[in-house]
């Protein structure tokens, strides 16, 4: 069974030609999408344009604004072994850092990573320590505080500044 990534969503209709506003998470993938899923259905993306924070798309197989409305609310998904091709070096899936080890330097266990957020900056990872006192701990996803992130090994390596960790 394959496995499929969510880059957008359908959110409403843009003028009446069948064209679809929607929502995404990653506007390369988005731009560079050939052949995506929506509600199980392969569509092909003929077009795609970018107008203030939403994606205008307009597929090969809808022509009219009512048969974009069966789609309006659905998820637009590309394959996951597609975008792993497309990845740059030190460019992850959210999907495949949840739940991965993160150690400090030291190979001290901090926490299992529960959630990853988008901020303005750079992505901040939340990270679920074992003591449950602390709450989680949030950690910039940046190369400075996270040098290592291994996949395979299921482990992430942090280098903590002072203020980082709440026992420090």
């Amino acid at each position: 069974m394959r496995e499929l990534i969510s880059i957008g969503k359908i959110l409403n209709f843009h003028g009446i030609s069948g064209e679809a506003k929607v929502g995404y998470s990653d506007a390369k993938r988005i731009e560079s999408a050939k052949k995506v899923i929506v509600k199980n259905s392969a569509l092909t993306i003929e077009r795609v344009r970018f107008h203030k924070n939403f994606a205008i798309v307009k597929f090969k197989e809808i022509s009219d604004i009512n048969e974009l409305l069966n789609y309006k609310g659905e998820n637009i998904y590309l394959d996951k072994s597609e975008v792993q091709k497309q990845m740059q070096d030190e460019e992850y899936l959210i999907a495949d850092l949840l739940n991965l080890k993160v150690f400090d330097d030291k190979d001290d266990f901090i926490g299992m990573v529960d959630s990853v957020a988008k901020s303005a900056g750079n992505d901040i990872l939340s990270v679920k320590p074992q003591n449950d006192e602390y709450g989680n701990i949030l950690i910039p996803f940046v190369k400075e505080l996270v040098p290592i992130v291994d996949i395979k090994s299921k482990k992430i390596i942090i280098k903590p500044i002072k203020g980082l960790l709440p026992w420090d």
